[in-house]
């Protein structure tokens, strides 16, 4: 799904990569980003439970991505973060924004997040972490309050990489994602700022 005019931002829904979840989660962030001057490319893509995993989730991705014309950043929420740092890693976008972000899926596995999600789509080549160094662009922006996916994901992949990391103090998991809150009013101060 397509909105707005101006450089492309690719968007990319979370759900821990499983069946339930689908793009038109991301409806309300990709109008946000084309009133902000964006041609927001909410994409969608084989999950785990209908078709996807490991690569076939990434295949998607991939292709979506190389669908766009020339495309200024990918922007994904949660496992959709994920998906973001990993299309800047294999080049395919020149900058990346990860929302609330699953950085490390090795210690996402270890730590349980998403009940065992990440276990299911663990991989190195998909690993974010395991894929450093990353030659992007790359901006986290993680809540201090998420219990979804923990604030120590971001840390430990802005400690490991000099990645820019905007923690959100009293912030959950969700609210980065929500054009109504002060977060996203952060979150769109920095992408005009992205690539200046």
């Amino acid at each position: 799904m397509s909105y707005g005019e101006g450089p492309v931002a690719v968007v990319i829904h979370g759900g821990f990569w499983r069946a339930e979840w689908k793009e038109p989660i991301m409806a309300a962030a990709s109008c946000a980003l084309a009133a902000l001057g964006f041609q927001a490319w909410s994409i969608e893509y084989r999950r785990v439970g209908a078709g996807g995993g490991y690569p076939q989730t990434l295949e998607d991705v991939a292709a979506a991505i190389r669908a766009a014309s020339d495309p200024a950043f990918a922007i994904g929420h949660s496992a959709g973060g994920q998906l973001a740092l990993w299309a800047a890693a294999e080049g395919l976008v020149p900058a990346a924004v990860s929302l609330a972000g699953v950085c490390d899926l090795a210690a996402a596995v270890r730590d349980g997040v998403g009940n065992g999600a990440a276990r299911e789509f663990d991989h190195p080549d998909a690993d974010p972490m395991r894929r450093l160094p990353i030659d992007a662009e790359l901006v986290l922006v993680h809540g201090t309050d998420d219990d979804v996916v923990p604030v120590e994901q971001s840390r430990a992949f802005a400690a490991a990489s000099g990645t820019e990391l905007i923690e959100l103090p009293a912030v959950g998991h969700f609210e980065v994602v929500d054009p109504r809150t002060a977060s996203w009013q952060t979150i769109a101060g920095r992408l005009a700022t992205l690539s200046a």
